[in-house]
């Protein structure tokens, strides 16, 4: 028997789409079109996972604005969260480059489910959402340290790019083609 959804996520019941992308699953997992009210919160979620890689303080607040994802954003670009028992563990974001580019402008998980699937089946859906868009790849500008991550999702390093939080830092660049 499906669990009754809460009156207050009922709304997002319509946009909201199973996650079966190989996860274990031991309650219901969702993603789901965010809302601009979650746009704090999903910042702060950003910032949690990028301190995952252990940078240091001066380093993450250097970050914050970067991290920082706007109520404008959620209501202009394509955002969408992993709901898995009714608690939000991650989400991304697409931004439109061209009509056949789009970037990745967002993609985090909370630390604590990092390793768990959760970023994969949040870059699947990123990349169904792009094709069925009409985009004909997506461009990636990765932490140096999600460079597995994205490459073993046949993402290709195309270049750099330098950081816009860090002066002199470069990014790596990847191009994901659908």
């Amino acid at each position: 028997m499906m669990k009754k959804r809460p009156r207050s996520q009922a709304r997002h019941k319509r946009h909201s789409l199973p996650v079966s992308y190989g996860l274990k699953m031991k309650t219901e997992t969702i993603i789901r079109k965010a809302v601009p009210e979650e746009a704090p919160l999903l910042s702060d979620l950003a910032f949690r996972s990028k301190a995952y890689w252990g940078y240091d303080d001066a380093f993450m607040t250097a970050c914050r604005e970067e991290l920082t994802l706007s109520t404008a954003k959620v209501l202009e670009h394509p955002t969408y969260v992993l709901e898995t028992g009714g608690e939000i563990v991650g989400f991304y974001n697409l931004e439109h480059i061209s009509g056949e580019v789009v970037e990745l402008g967002y993609l985090f998980v909370e630390p604590r489910e990092i390793g768990n699937g959760y970023g994969s089946a949040l870059v699947q859906h990123a990349r169904e959402t792009a094709k069925r868009l009409g985009y004909q790849s997506i461009t990636i500008q990765g932490d140096p340290n999600a460079r597995g991550f994205y490459e073993a999702w046949g993402a290709r390093l195309v270049g750099s790019r330098p950081s816009a939080s860090i002066a002199g830092r470069e990014l790596p660049l990847f191009r994901l083609w659908l």
